[in-house]
C-alpha cells in the first residue's frame, strides 16, 4: 500500500530522500520557504507544502512542519540531516500527531543529543571514552570544577556544548587563563546554538583520526555495521572529505571499533540508521565521541562500498520491516571518496558565495561516478542557506584507483559565477601525505601551503562559458 511521506528538509538530502520514496512506490511530498522556490527538490517531489516566507525560521518550525504532513496526509516524515533531524521535540511531536518518525524514537535522540547523557550510557556499558566532566555547574561553580579537571587532566582542553552537533559550540583551551575567559562564552553560544546553555569539558586527544561506524537497527534489536569511514580531514570541526572504508592498516583495530560501535547502539537500545563517532590517537587507542541521530552527509561512501542504499532501508525500517541482511552479508568491496563542492572561497577563509548565479554547470560522470547536488545551469544560490552546491563521491577498486578518479572528475566539473572549493580539492589530493593515506584533523592546520593556489579557468571551463554566452546572445540579443 502506498505512503505518503513527507520529507523535512532542502538540498541535496531532500533530492536524495524523494528519490529514494518513489523508488519504493510511496508519494514523496517536499516543503520549501519562499527562498526556495525554485529549488529542485520542490520540482522532483510528487507534492509540495508551502511553509512560509522564512528563511530558515520555518524549516525549524515544528508546528509548520507538522501542519504541512498533516495537510498533506502524510503517512510519516523523514528528516533527512539538520534543520529538526536530531531534535527530540519533533520526533515527540510526530508520535504525538500518529506520524511516523523515520529515525530513532525521541527518547533516544533525546538521550544521545545529550552529550553528557550519552557519555554516561557508554561508560555504563563500557565503551571506551575520553575523560570528561559532567555538566559544568552555573557561575563560579563550574568554572572551578572545569579547573579542577585541567589540574587532573592537563591541557589542551575542549569545551562542549551539551546538545551540540555539526561541529558547532566547540572551544579549545590551552590554559587556566583562557578555560575561565571561555567558559561564558561558549555558554552564550550553545545558548544561541541550540536555546541551552548547558556546556562539559573533555580532555583533548592531540592529532587524533576522526573514524566513524555506520550502523542500522530494525525494531527487534537486530543490529549491524556497515564498516568505517575515516572524516578526519575537517576545517573547524567542520568534514570536509570523507573516505570509506578507514586507511588504518591493522584490521583487527578497524574490527574492534566497528564491534564497539554495535555495542553503544545497543547500549542505547537504537532503532534506525546511525553513525558511531570515535577518535583514534597515535597510539591506536580509541575513544566513543558520539552518536549521530540521523543519516549523515557522507552516508553516499558506505553506500559505494557496501551497495546497500541506506536511505531506502531507513524507510522500510520505519514502515515496520525487518533488516533484510545480517552482519554476514556486509561485504566493503574497494574504496569510497566524498568531497562537498561549496559555493566558497577557500583562500578568503571559506567565505560563502550566496547570491550569485550559476551560469554555466557541466558535471563529470562515468564508471564508479556518483553526484548529489541541487545546483543547475542558471540557478541563484540563496545567501541565507548551507553553501553546499553538490557532493561528488568516487568509488575505485584500489586506493590510488579511487584518487585518480576522484582528480578527473573534479578536472572536468566546470561551475561558473560562484567561487567553489574545487581548486582547494585539487591540492589536497596531489598532496603526496593525503596519496599515501597518512592524515589526521590536524591535516589542514600542518598543511595550509594546501591554500596557496592560483584559480585559473580550465580550458574546458572557457570552453563551457562562451558556448554559454554565444547561446545566451541568440536568445537575447539586446541584452546589455
Amino acid at each position: 500500500m502506498k505512503k505518503k511521506i513527507l520529507v523535512a528538509n532542502r538540498g541535496e538530502i531532500a533530492l536524495r530522500v524523494i528519490r529514494a520514496i518513489q523508488e519504493l512506490d510511496h508519494i514523496a511530498v517536499g516543503v520549501y520557504e519562499t527562498p526556495d522556490n525554485d529549488a529542485l527538490h520542490i520540482r522532483a517531489a510528487d507534492e509540495a507544502v508551502w511553509l512560509g516566507d522564512g528563511p530558515r525560521c520555518d524549516y525549524l518550525n515544528i508546528d509548520k512542519v507538522i501542519a504541512a504532513a498533516k495537510k498533506a496526509g502524510a503517512d510519516a516524515i523523514h528528516p533527512g540531516y539538520g534543520f529538526l533531524a536530531e531534535n527530540p521535540a519533533f520526533a515527540k511531536a510526530c508520535e504525538d500527531a500518529g506520524i511516523i518518525f523515520i529515525g530513532p524514537p525521541s527518547e533516544v535522540v533525546q538521550a544521545l543529543g545529550d552529550k553528557v547523557t550519552a557519555r554516561r550510557i557508554m561508560k555504563e556499558a563500557g565503551i571506551p571514552m575520553v575523560p570528561g566532566t559532567e555538566n559544568l555547574l552555573p557561575g563560579d561553580e563550574g568554572v572551578e570544577m572545569a579547573v579542577k579537571f585541567c589540574k587532573k587532566y592537563g591541557y589542551p582542553a575542549m569545551l562542549k556544548a551539551t546538545a551540540g552537533g555539526g561541529g558547532r559550540g566547540i572551544r579549545r583551551v590551552d590554559n587556566e587563563k583562557q578555560l575561565r575567559a571561555e567558559i561564558p562564552v561558549a555558554r552564550a553560544e550553545a545558548k544561541a546554538a541550540f536555546n541551552n546553555d548547558a556546556v562539559y569539558l573533555e580532555k583533548v586527544v592531540l592529532t587524533p583520526k576522526h573514524i566513524e561506524v555506520q550502523i542500522i537497527a530494525d525494531k527487534e534489536g537486530t543490529t549491524v555495521h556497515l564498516g568505517s569511514r575515516d572524516c578526519s580531514i575537517q576545517r573547524r570541526n567542520q568534514k570536509l572529505v570523507e573516505i570509506a572504508p578507514s586507511l588504518i592498516e591493522d584490521k583487527k583495530l578497524v574490527d574492534k571499533i566497528c564491534a564497539t560501535a554495535v555495542k553503544a547502539a545497543k547500549a542505547a537500545k537504537y532503532f534506525n540508521a546511525g553513525t558511531v563517532e570515535f577518535l583514534v590517537d597515535k597510539d591506536q587507542n580509541f575513544y566513543f565521541m558520539e552518536i549521530n541521530t540521523r543519516i549523515q552527509v557522507e552516508h553516499t561512501v558506505t553506500e559505494m562500498v557496501t551497495g546497500i542504499d541506506l536511505v531506502r532501508t531507513q524507510i522500510k525500517l520505519a514502515l515496520g520491516k525487518k533488516l533484510s541482511f545480517k552482519q554476514k552479508d556486509v561485504q566493503v568491496r574497494g574504496h569510497a571518496i566524498e568531497v562537498r563542492i561549496n559555493a566558497e572561497d577557500p583562500q578568503n577563509n571559506f567565505m560563502p558565495e550566496g547570491g550569485k548565479t550559476v551560469s554555466v554547470y557541466r558535471s563529470p560522470g562515468g564508471y564508479g561516478v556518483r553526484l548529489d547536488g541541487f545546483v543547475y545551469q542558471g540557478y541563484t544560490i540563496p545567501e541565507v542557506y548551507d553553501s553546499l552546491l553538490v557532493k561528488l563521491t568516487v568509488h575505485g577498486f584500489s586506493w590510488n584507483e579511487t584518487v585518480d578518479r576522484l582528480r578527473r572528475c573534479l578536472n572536468n566539473f566546470v561551475i561558473i559565477g560562484p567561487k567553489t572549493t574545487i581548486p582547494f580539492y585539487l591540492r589536497v589530493i596531489e598532496d603526496r601525505d593525503f596519496k599515501k593515506g597518512e592524515f589526521d584533523t590536524s591535516f589542514l592546520d600542518t598543511h595550509t601551503h594546501l591554500l596557496k593556489y592560483e584559480d585559473v579557468e580550465s580550458e574546458g571551463s572557457k570552453l563551457a562559458r562562451l558556448i554559454a554566452e554565444i547561446h545566451y546572445r541568440k536568445e537575447n540579443p539586446y541584452a546589455v
